[in-house]
């Protein structure tokens, strides 16, 4: 079977190997004449930014590039991508990278036309109604690694630098027009990436099975999300340069962030402060707190994780399944515990304060408080 596709949903996709030849003409498509190709520091000169941006180039679209972004992106690289984008003339975004370049590009994006500042349009109730639309520039994504998904979601998450929290943007523009899943940029990513961002794939499927909220279509992707990352993470991760693996996982990503429009939870809420203060990776984060969490709330996921477990072919229920987590994060050198991470003397009540006002902990199939949010932490420290 061909693993090479064009897909409309949740927007035009052109996935498949060497597909990222295909740029110019998906610029093209969604409008673009004069693109700004957003990514990291790290990618910038990288091969396979290089080889974009000469394809660009080659279809008379230019070269111009901003790199300017932290691992967690802050307000303060959205401010100068917004003038490179004003100030270079441009009229839409490639945005380029793993979930730091694909969130702060499509940020700009959505940016680069609007006169209020960027914390007015926090995922809080209709703030996104604040935007002007129109104002929106095109985008185009391209994911060099398999685990965000933010190349198909309508949210960017930012770091205010100020207050050391991590802010949800929200828009349904912020969907790019045009994605190009290229799973042969995937391949050069160094092992402990491969397994971060891998898990965090699985755990937006694993949180969105789980949610309470009514979402049937979700449901689905999120259960063949799991099975994709269960077959071929641990074939990615032994060899990068299995590109089988590598297709499939590219898939799981953007399933795991197509299916958590049904919620996310009590893993998310956790890592977002914690990512946000002590600027761990997030897909290792979420790795790190997910046996916790699943204990946390056993009381209301005992039957749905059996059903995953089953579909799976994991024996044992719920329990089965949590065993089958430890041994998937410790095949993949995940650590055991955030201490191990890196997250030293925490600050307890600023992380359980931030978790709380998450928009993740609306979806956990537990109420969390104040109380058990702290013994929540506790058990991951």
């Amino acid at each position: 079977m061909s693993l090479t596709a064009n897909w409309s949903y949740p927007t035009a996709i052109r996935f498949g190997a060497g597909r990222v030849s295909e740029i110019a003409d998906a610029c093209q498509a969604a409008g673009i004449k004069k693109p700004l190709l957003i990514t990291d520091r790290g990618l910038a000169d990288m091969p396979i930014t290089l080889k974009t941006l000469d394809f660009l180039d080659s279809a008379g679209l230019g070269c111009a590039i901003f790199a300017d972004v932290d691992p967690n992106p802050n307000e303060k690289n959205a401010a100068a991508g917004v003038k490179a984008f004003r100030d270079g003339g441009h009229d839409g975004v490639v945005a380029f990278g793993g979930g730091s370049g694909l969130d702060l590009g499509k940020l700009v994006a959505f940016l680069a036309g609007q006169t209020r500042p960027l914390w007015d349009f926090e995922d809080i109730g209709d703030w996104w109604t604040r935007a002007d639309s129109d104002a929106i520039a095109p985008i185009v994504a391209v994911p060099t690694t398999a685990g965000t998904g933010s190349e198909v979601g309508r949210a960017s998450v930012i770091t205010n630098s100020e207050t050391e929290e991590k802010k949800i943007i929200f828009h349904p523009k912020f969907l790019p027009s045009v994605v190009i899943c290229d799973p042969e940029l995937t391949v050069g990513m160094p092992r402990f990436i491969t397994a971060g961002t891998g898990l965090d794939a699985f755990a937006h499927c694993v949180e969105a099975f789980c949610s309470p909220h009514y979402h049937p279509m979700s449901q689905g992707m999120a259960l063949e999300g799991m099975r994709l990352v269960k077959d071929f993470l641990p074939r990615a991760y032994a060899d990068g340069t299995d590109i089988e693996a590598r297709e499939h996982m590219m898939s799981a990503a953007a399933m795991g962030a197509t299916a958590f429009q049904k919620g996310l939870g009590a893993i998310h809420a956790l890592s977002h402060p914690i990512g946000a203060m002590y600027h761990t990776h997030h897909g290792t984060t979420n790795a790190v707190c997910m046996p916790a969490v699943l204990q946390f709330n056993k009381p209301a996921i005992t039957s749905v994780i059996t059903q995953a477990a089953n579909y799976l072919g994991i024996k044992g229920g719920f329990d089965g399944f949590c065993a089958y987590v430890d041994d998937l994060n410790t095949m993949l050198g995940i650590p055991k515990t955030l201490t191990e991470l890196g997250v030293t003397a925490p600050d307890i009540d600023r992380i359980v304060a931030g978790a709380l006002r998450d928009p993740s902990t609306g979806g956990n199939p537990v109420e969390m408080t104040e109380e058990n949010t702290r013994v929540l932490l506790q058990a991951c420290l």
